[in-house]
C-alpha cells in the first residue's frame, strides 16, 4: 500500500480505520447489553475488536505479506465468529461473504487467492453446520441449496471484480512505465544528437589536416605511421558518435544482412577482456554449442557482449568465475552470462536500461540502455534474473541466421 505514504491517503485511511472502531466498539456495546453470561464466544469477540482495529493502525508501519496475513485470518475469526454466536443478526452472513474483499485492501494477489479459497471452503462447513441447527439460523434452514449456490456465485464476483481490476491497474502501470521510459528516451536522444553533432565537427577538422600531413613527403614514414594511428582512432569515436546518433534517431528500417559467428566473438571477447580479468583474479569460462549464427551489425553485437561480460566481472568477488555458454533453442540463439557476485534487488533489475541509472559509482547508465537499444533493433531481448547476495544471469536471445 504505496499510496498511504501520502499524507492525504494516509489521514484518510486513519479517519476511516477510527469510524471503524466506532462502529466495532458499537456492537460489541450492543452485545454486552444484552448479555446473560460470560460465553467463549463473548470473550473471542471482544479480543478480535481489540485486536483487529490496532493491527490497522499500525499496519502502515509495517507493511509486510505476513502481517497482511495475519490481518486477514484475525477478520476471519472475527466476522465468523459474529456469524455463529449471534443467529438473529443475518446480516453478519453477508459480511463473511464479502471477507475476501480485504485483500483488495492490500492490493495482493497472492493474499486474495488465500482468503478467497479460504472463505469458500469455511462457507460451505459452517453452512451445512448451521443447517443442522434447527429454528436458529431460519434464513439458511428453509432453502440450503439456494444459499449454497448464491455463496459460490458471490465468491465467483469476487474474484472477476479484483482479477478484472488488477489487470486494468497492470496495464495502465505498464503504460505509464512506457511512456516515462519514452520520455527518458527522447531527452536522451536530443542530448546526444547536441553533443555528436558538436563533437564530429572538431573531429573532420583534425582528420582532414592529419590526413594532409600523412600525405605530406616532408614527414618520414615512423611519423606518417603515426598520423595513420591518429586517424584510427579518430575513426573509432566517429563510430561512437553515430552509435550516439543512432539512440537519437534510430532507422529500424535497414536490413542487418552481416552474418555473425557468436563462437568467433564470445572467443574474441574472453581473449580481450582476460588480461583485465585476470587483475582482479579473476575468470571467464566459454562453453560454445554449434550452429550459433545470427544476423546482426558485428561490431554492435561485439559492444553489447563487452558490455555485459564486463558488467558481470564488475559486480563478482575476487576469484570468481564468469561463465558464458551460448546455444541454439528453437529457432533463436541464447546467451548466457551467469556470475556469483552481488546480485540486484527486484527494484534494481527493473530499473536497468534507464538513461542515467547505474549501480556503479562512476557509471553513466548510458551503456546498459544502447546495448538495450541495439539488441531491440534486430528483435532481440535481453533478461536479467538475479538475487541479491547470490548472483546474476542475463539472458540474450536473437533470432538464428539459419531459421527459414
Amino acid at each position: 500500500m504505496k499510496e498511504l505514504h501520502s499524507p492525504m491517503n494516509r489521514k484518510t485511511y486513519y479517519i476511516s480505520m477510527l469510524l471503524m472502531i466506532v462502529l466495532m466498539a458499537a456492537g460489541l456495546a450492543v452485545s454486552t447489553a444484552e448479555l446473560q453470561g460470560i460465553t467463549t464466544g463473548y470473550v473471542i469477540h471482544l479480543l478480535c475488536a481489540v485486536t483487529v482495529p490496532a493491527c490497522l493502525l499500525i499496519y502502515p508501519r509495517y507493511e509486510t505479506f505476513a502481517f497482511r496475513l495475519s490481518i486477514i485470518l484475525l477478520g476471519f475469526v472475527y466476522f465468523y465468529t459474529l456469524a455463529l454466536i449471534y443467529p438473529q443478526t443475518w446480516t453478519t452472513y453477508i459480511m463473511i461473504c464479502l471477507l475476501p474483499a480485504l485483500a483488495i485492501l492490500f492490493y495482493d494477489f497472492k493474499l486474495f487467492y488465500i482468503s478467497l479459497s479460504l472463505n469458500t471452503i469455511m462457507l460451505v462447513v459452517v453452512t451445512t453446520y448451521i443447517h443442522k441447527q434447527d429454528n436458529i439460523y431460519k434464513y439458511i434452514h428453509i432453502d440450503l441449496t439456494g444459499n449454497l449456490i448464491n455463496i459460490l456465485a458471490s465468491q465467483l464476483l469476487l474474484f472477476l471484480i479484483f482479477y478484472l481490476t488488477f489487470d486494468r491497474v497492470r496495464k495502465q502501470e505498464l503504460y505509464l512505465e512506457q511512456v516515462q521510459q519514452s520520455e527518458r528516451l527522447k531527452m536522451v536522444g536530443h542530448l546526444t544528437a547536441a553533443v555528436a553533432h558538436e563533437i564530429r565537427n572538431p573531429v573532420t577538422v583534425v582528420r582532414g589536416f592529419l590526413q594532409l600531413y600523412q600525405q605530406n613527403p616532408a614527414f618520414d614514414a615512423a611519423d606518417r605511421s603515426k598520423f595513420a594511428l591518429m586517424i584510427d582512432e579518430l575513426n573509432t569515436v566517429e563510430q561512437v558518435t553515430s552509435q550516439f546518433l543512432s539512440i537519437a534517431k534510430p532507422n529500424r528500417e535497414i536490413l542487418v544482412d552481416e552474418k555473425v559467428d557468436v563462437q568467433e566473438v564470445l572467443e574474441g571477447v574472453a581473449s580481450l577482456l582476460g588480461s583485465y580479468a585476470m587483475l582482479s583474479n579473476k575468470h571467464i569460462d566459454i562453453e560454445i554449442g554449434e550452429g550459433c549464427t545470427i544476423l546482426m551489425n558485428a561490431v554492435e553485437f561485439k559492444q553489447v557482449i563487452i558490455n555485459l561480460i564486463k558488467n558481470a566481472l564488475e559486480a563478482s568477488d575476487t576469484g570468481a568465475m564468469v561463465h558464458v555458454t551460448a546455444r541454439v533453442v528453437k529457432q533463436k540463439v541464447e546467451i548466457k552470462i551467469v556470475d556469483q557476485g552481488c546480485g540486484m534487488t527486484e527494484e534494481e533489475v527493473k530499473a536497468l536500461g534507464t538513461p542515467f541509472y547505474s549501480l556503479k559509482t562512476n557509471g553513466t547508465g548510458l551503456g546498459l540502455m544502447i546495448c538495450f537499444s541495439i539488441v531491440e533493433k534486430v528483435n532481440g531481448t535481453i533478461k536479467y534474473m538475479s538475487e541479491k547476495g547470490v548472483g546474476t544471469t542475463v539472458l540474450l536471445t536473437f533470432p538464428t541466421a539459419d531459421r527459414s
